[in-house]
Order: C-alpha cells, then structure tokens, then sequence
C-alpha cells in the first residue's frame, strides 16, 4: 500500500473545492498532520508534539485528510509485474495473438479467479451489440460462464457443440450459454442437438432453420472462449455418446470444441466423428479472437496441441500453468 498527498502549495485549496464540505479543522493543519505522518513516518505522538495537540485529535486528523481526499490510497497487487511479464513471454513462446494470465486459482473458486483476465480478453474482442461470440462445454468454461463474465449487452452468445440433455453438467452447452449469457447482458442462441447424433438425426439437422441459424452464427463470430480439453487419458467423464472405447482416444491429446488433436495439432478422427455436432477447425480458425482457456499442469500438453492445430489464438491461464508452459519449451 502507497499513500501520495498533493503539493503543499496546492493540497488544501485542491481538496476543499473538490470535497465541497467544511470540515472540523483547518485544512492547513489537516494537510500538515498528514504529511508528517505518510510522508516522513512520523509517530502520532510526534506529530502531536510538534503542531501542538492531542494524540487522538492526530488520529482524526489523519482520517480527515484521507476523507477530504489530500490522501490517496494505492493497494499494489504484488503479483502483478510476474503475471504481466510470464503473459509477454508466453505470448511470444506460443506465438499468440494475446495471453492473459491470472495470479492463482483453485478449483473451487475458477470462475472468480478468472474473472479478471477473462474480463480483460473479452474488451480486447471490441465488442458491439449484435456481435457474435462463441462458448464452448467444459468445467472451466462452465466455471466462467458462473461467475467470470464481464458485460456484453446485446451480444449473442453462441454455444458450439451439441449437448443437450448430457448428464453432466460441464457437457450442458445450451445451459452454460445461459448462465453466462444471464451473467453478461448477453442473448443465448442455442443448439438443440447431442454431440454425436445419429445418422438421420444429424441429416435432419441439417435440414432444420433453427440449427442453420446457429451455424451461421460460428461462421461469423467476432471472439469465442474455450476450453481446451486434457489428455483423454486423463479424463473422469467424456461428453455423452463418444466411443470412448476406441484406441484412436489414447493419442488424443485434448481437444477443443469436441476437435480432438494429437501432440503435434493435427486432428483425430474416429467412427461418427464426421456427423459430430461441433463447430469445425476451420470455422475456429477463422475466428478473431479465439481465447482458450485453460489451467493445472495437465493441460500444459493439450494447450500447445490446441495451439499447434490453430484452434486457439489467444489463451487465459494461470500463473503456475504459464511457467509449465514455459518450461515446456526450455
């Protein structure tokens, strides 16, 4: 914390045409017992001592001077200058267009930790009304879409895989679409599709207004946030109706948007996976702004196959996750 008082010369006049109030003391000798106590780390008996009055009339007159704005209160985050450098060099190690990089998080409080530099990547969209940005399912963007989005007034928020009905909750597109969008300011589009439709049903799709509507709405977004899915290996649960049987899954480095990537960024495919309900590579690709999100030292692998594969060109991860990164290519 950092305290700062304006000059002698312009400190009282300054304050008491901005506070527009009189107060109990003379500004002068406010300004005076501030100074001493801020500036030269005066004791409150000292300053007591030398402008001639009681040591709790020092109290108050320092909580004036705080009250009448001749101090200004600085909380300096000390994690800032780390989380501002680790993003630079992760930026350019990933050769992305941005980074934006929390200090910590903890999984029981993502969506807050988040909040910040998801914020922060979200302004950089520059955002109008009508605008279209995309969602995708996970446990961190599910995380977000609860309590890390910022304002979006009149934006349409689109969700990009099939999902509905899906027990689990990080796989729900349609409902982290809404919280988010109730959260933002933001209208909902949804998808009323599973991941991986039959074969009539997904030729029936494609016949259908309503999911026309949403895949022309991938196909002119302005941002998208997210996840980037770990190893398959290292998965409890995998969206409803993927063979997760098949062998093809054990290279399956991660995945975004239901797009699962080996090591190297090149795509995996397996049986159904051309009827998949997912907004495609080359449709992210396309995207301006296409912030990945990301956290935890398993991710670090799907991370930069998300980036090799270009289906991220922006990322939101945490302190810890960047080192690893960065470690990663030491």
């Amino acid at each position: 914390m950092s305290a700062t008082l304006p000059s002698d010369g312009a400190g009282p006049s300054g304050a008491a045409a901005t506070d527009g109030t009189r107060g109990r003391f003379p500004l002068d000798t406010v300004y005076q017992a501030a100074r001493m106590y801020y500036l030269e780390d005066a004791t409150q008996n000292e300053i007591a001592a030398r402008l001639g009055v009681s040591r709790p009339t020092v109290s108050r007159l320092v909580s004036e001077a705080r009250r009448v704005g001749l101090v200004r209160i600085e909380v300096v985050d000390p994690f800032q200058d780390e989380t501002v450098a680790l993003a630079e060099r992760l930026r350019v190690v990933l050769g992305l267009q941005a980074v934006y990089v929390a200090a910590v998080t903890h999984a029981a409080t993502l969506g807050v930790d988040l909040a910040e530099p998801v914020a922060a990547a979200v302004e950089a969209m520059g955002l109008v009304p009508g605008d279209a940005v995309l969602m995708s399912s996970g446990s961190t963007v599910h995380a977000i879409a609860h309590g890390a989005m910022p304002p979006m007034p009149g934006v349409q928020l689109v969700p990009t895989v099939g999902g509905q009905a899906d027990p689990n909750q990080w796989f729900q597109t349609n409902e982290i679409t809404r919280a988010a969008a109730e959260r933002s300011g933001a209208i909902p589009a949804f998808l009323f599709a599973q991941a991986l439709p039959s074969e009539a049903l997904r030729a029936s799709l494609d016949e259908d207004p309503a999911f026309q509507h949403v895949v022309g709405l991938w196909g002119r977004a302005k941002g998208a946030v997210l996840g980037i899915g770990a190893p398959v290996v290292t998965r409890g649960a995998m969206a409803r109706g993927l063979p997760v049987d098949d062998a093809v899954f054990d290279r399956a480095t991660g995945d975004v948007c239901l797009n699962f990537t080996d090591p190297d960024g090149a795509p995996i495919e397996f049986p159904g996976s051309d009827r998949m309900v997912r907004t495609s590579r080359e449709v992210l690709a396309a995207v301006p702004h296409a912030v990945g999100v990301a956290v935890g030292p398993v991710k670090v692998p799907s991370i930069i196959s998300a980036v090799r594969g270009r289906l991220v060109n922006e990322l939101v991860t945490d302190a810890a996750t960047a080192r690893a990164l960065l470690d990663a290519f030491a």
